[in-house]
């Protein structure tokens, strides 16, 4: 399969699935005698993962990690799951810390008068 053929299987543009190849997130494809990328239906599923594992919020690092155990015989599933659970931590997390910033910023808004005077809570408080 040609490289436009694997972008349309997997809906990641060509730029993507060069950059993971040269990130080694994927097994290097074979070359034509022209040089052109061979792509198999190994590679659909190792792109397919990591587009899947990116869209859950891992990093590219992660993603790579994924691939490996997926081709790995021997891989526990307690090493997978393990890698979701801090995953999902993070998110956790994360979570938190955004509510904490939408609290604030309703505050703000509340309490700006939002005319056209200069007086600002926003900025009073920002300045403190």
């Amino acid at each position: 399969m040609n490289i436009g053929v694997v972008s349309k299987l997997t809906s990641l543009s060509s730029k993507s699935i060069r950059l993971y190849e040269e990130k080694g997130l994927i097994t290097p494809p074979a070359r034509s005698e022209s040089g052109y990328r061979e792509y198999s239906d190994q590679h659909v599923q190792e792109l397919n993962l990591i587009s899947r594992a990116k869209n859950a919020g891992f990093s590219l690092i992660e993603c790579k990690e994924f691939v490996e155990l997926a081709h790995n015989p021997n891989r526990k599933s307690s090493e997978v799951k393990a890698k979701a659970q801090e995953k999902l931590h993070e998110v956790e997390l994360k979570i938190r810390e955004l509510k904490e910033i939408e609290k604030q910023l309703k505050q703000w808004v509340l309490t700006c008068p939002g005319d056209a005077g200069s007086k600002c809570p926003i900025i009073e408080e920002l300045t403190k």
